[in-house]
């Protein structure tokens, strides 16, 4: 039987909870910055952004200092407590349940967090992120993938439990942002020094 969203929400949730603190204390690496400014030279000024799987909102608090209207959410609220001591609007919230109005925003930033949703229920959340995306409003989703697709915890994580990921080849991963109706604007992959394979995926939704 395939795993599910439901099944892997209590324990990232827990996972997250406890390494909130230790996370939040990272440094970003200078390919994520990369990516993170090319998607913000995407954006009008004043742009109104959702991040989802926020994290410690690292990056909404920078997307807010380049002024952005930023509004976080994850499913962790020790993180979202972190978010907000970042002077971030920031909401306990999972990806299938984007408690905000249809057409919301003009962009939504998806940085390393899709690739917990496993294959089953991917289609259920792009299409969630859409509907609160306005018509032509861009998604950019960075994830881990490659030449294998593949779905379980990873050996050696140091969070525990255990996390769930999923990794899809490039073609899986684009196959999904089609089939939910996005216009692909950019894909590339970055490969990096410790052998991994970034996905880097811009997509715009439909109706502009």
């Amino acid at each position: 039987m395939s795993v599910r969203y439901d099944d892997v929400l209590g324990p990232l949730r827990t996972a997250y909870d406890a390494r909130a603190a230790w996370r939040d204390g990272l440094a970003k690496e200078p390919w994520k910055l990369v990516e993170r400014q090319a998607f913000r030279e995407r954006l009008a000024p004043g742009a109104r952004l959702l991040e989802i799987g926020a994290g410690s909102g690292q990056d909404s608090a920078w997307f807010q200092a380049e002024g952005l209207s930023v509004v976080a959410v994850d499913l962790s609220a020790a993180m979202v407590a972190h978010c907000r001591a970042k002077g971030v609007e920031a909401h306990v919230m999972d990806f299938l349940h984007l408690d905000f109005p249809a057409g919301s925003f003009d962009a939504v930033y998806a940085l390393s967090c899709l690739l917990h949703v496993p294959n089953h229920d991917l289609p259920a959340v792009l299409a969630a992120v859409r509907a609160v995306l306005r018509p032509g409003g861009l998604l950019f989703v960075g994830v881990y993938g490659g030449d294998e697709s593949a779905e379980g915890p990873i050996d050696g994580d140091e969070h525990v439990p255990p996390r769930f990921f999923s990794w899809r080849t490039d073609e899986q991963l684009l196959g999904f942002a089609t089939d939910a109706g996005f216009e692909v604007v950019d894909f590339h992959p970055v490969a990096l020094d410790d052998g991994h394979r970034f996905q880097s995926l811009t997509l715009r939704a439909p109706g502009r």
